[in-house]
């Protein structure tokens, strides 16, 4: 048994990047549809306060909480996933994350049962966040181990659109509520419906995952094991701890300019317009379901042209055009021309976090082994999630200590994007057109 896998057919690879595909979408979509509750609603409903700024922080707060069981999930999942494989804990991950979005929709408010209201929202969302933090590994190595080596940039981008699409349909099922509803029905019950929808979603993503293969890059590392069994007695944390030190710090501080102007956009932008500028709610979330549209289209691109010219520099570019359109976005959000409040959200949501989120998987998978690589993205990830998930709390704080202007909340991204841009800078990229073999991919060397 030499170790090596057959590649899959075009219509098995097809039928891989579509559950990848439709699995990412709703892990994202209930990610995003709890980020704009939080932004709109879950102040009013589970932190009633006289005052609407405190109960926005409290609610935020909440969603920040979901980034702490991530990590958690990440390594549990990543942990399974390289000893199991990628299509069941895939699966299971599925199940968790779809299961506590629809159950968030049919909790009862502080209206009902008091405390008990917000205390059942913190658990679900953090069930939520123990799923979808062995999500974004698993799916992106789905796609990437099962591509031909010199189209891994732009396969593996296909699974990361789903989250401009998943921000997309959730942006709009809670634009096509609030339009269609007076404010007291949609605060009574229509902000349930995104919720509850997420179980049509479950279902499809489901059937859809259940007829995939496994990768070839994970048979090859199996086939190695039954004929060197001693690589598999060590756990993947383990031997990730050992031999990548260097790349999980890396990997750490180049996902912080994604996570945090990510959330600076999708989160905090949304209610900044909303609620500090009094813009209503119907004008973010129009600039931000434009700006996810356009996402689907530039994030395959970024990773067409990542195949060309290599995933580090778009990283790097991304990185550049957070921290110097940061501060116009801000700018441009207090400008009273509702376009121009659209622009922000597109120039910025695609010139850098997408850019940087569509390369992002298959520069990581370079830099971790198969025998790790489920762990090692799913470590990098989800620890850097966490600042991420507290980016609006942040944001908010800084908002209050700048006595309402956003200077403050623009300077903190464009320090993270530096830090980012640095660390990019440090990586060792592998070509992806020669993806590690032997030792080095059953991830017992660096």
């Amino acid at each position: 048994m030499d170790g090596t896998a057959p590649e899959l057919t075009t219509r098995q690879l097809r039928r891989v990047v579509a559950a990848s595909f439709a699995g990412a979408l709703l892990e994202w979509y209930d990610f995003f549809i709890f980020g704009t509750a939080a932004g709109l609603v879950f102040g009013r409903l589970f932190f009633p306060a006289s005052d609407p700024g405190t109960a926005t922080i409290a609610a935020f707060a909440t969603f920040g909480v979901g980034f702490f069981a991530r990590p958690i999930g990440g390594l549990v999942f990543g942990h399974y996933g390289d000893l199991v494989g990628r299509k069941a804990t895939l699966i299971a991950t599925l199940l968790i994350t779809g299961g506590s979005t629809f159950l968030i929709g049919v909790l009862p408010t502080y209206h009902d049962v008091g405390l008990l209201a917000p205390a059942l929202l913190v658990m679900l969302r953090l069930i939520q966040g123990f799923g979808l933090g062995g999500e974004y590994g698993g799916a992106a190595l789905m796609t990437i181990e099962s591509a031909p080596a010199h189209r891994r940039g732009f396969l593996g981008s296909l699974p990361q659109t789903a989250a401009s699409a998943g921000i997309m349909l959730a942006t709009g099922v809670f634009a096509l509520c609030a339009g269609t509803m007076s404010e007291a029905t949609f605060l009574s019950w229509g902000w349930r419906v995104p919720f509850l929808l997420s179980a049509v979603m479950l279902v499809v993503g489901m059937l859809i995952r259940l007829h995939v293969e496994e990768t070839p890059d994970f048979r090859a590392a199996r086939a190695r094991e039954a004929v060197a069994p001693a690589t598999r007695a060590t756990l993947p944390i383990v031997l990730l701890l050992r031999h990548h030190p260097r790349n999980i710090v890396l990997a750490l501080g180049a996902r912080l300019a994604e996570t945090v102007s990510s959330n600076t956009v999708n989160a905090f932008g949304i209610a900044y317009v909303a609620t500090q500028l009094g813009r209503g709610r119907d004008l973010p979330l129009t600039g931000m379901l434009i700006a996810s549209a356009i996402g689907i289209v530039t994030c395959p691109l970024f990773g067409l042209l990542s195949d060309r010219v290599g995933q580090r520099k778009i990283y790097l570019a991304g990185a550049m055009a957070t921290l110097l359109l940061i501060f116009p976005f801000f700018a441009l959000l207090g400008r009273e021309e509702a376009a121009l409040v659209c622009l922000a959200f597109i120039l910025v949501y695609n010139l850098g976090p997408t850019a940087m989120f569509a390369v992002q998987p298959t520069l990581f998978a370079q830099m971790f082994g198969t025998r790790v690589r489920y762990t090692g993205l799913s470590f990098a990830y989800q620890m850097s999630a966490i600042l991420g998930g507290l980016t609006p709390l942040i944001a908010a704080w800084l908002l209050g200590l700048g006595e309402g202007l956003p200077w403050l909340v623009a300077g903190y991204v464009a320090l993270v994007a530096l830090l980012s841009f640095i660390c990019v800078l440090l990586i060792r990229e592998t070509p992806a057109a020669q993806p590690a073999t032997g030792l080095a991919n059953a991830g017992i060397m660096p």
